[in-house]
């Protein structure tokens, strides 16, 4: 996760123009819920290294249903990490 330290300054940095560009703190709520469920997500490495495979299937799938199949099994891992900080 280290790895993604810009990326976190820079969404954050982003998050916190858009909130005092618009007067609202929407865009650190949604800052907080993307990078709490890519914690959550990372935190299992199975479950990390599961997702991370599940891209390489939908990006190489050779029919709707194969795609399909991924996004499903992707939201299926997104939901339960949004679960997990949402409890």
């Amino acid at each position: 996760m280290p790895a993604q330290l810009s990326s976190f300054v820079e969404h954050l940095d982003r998050a916190v123009e858009q909130a005092a560009a618009q007067s609202t703190i929407s865009p650190l709520r949604t800052f907080l819920q993307w990078w709490g469920e890519f914690v959550a997500i990372q935190r299992y490495p199975a479950r990390a290294a599961r997702l991370h495979e599940l891209e390489g299937e939908a990006e190489q799938a050779a029919d709707r249903e194969a795609v399909r199949s991924a996004l499903a099994e992707m939201r299926q891992i997104t939901e339960l990490a949004h679960h997990e900080i949402s409890a």
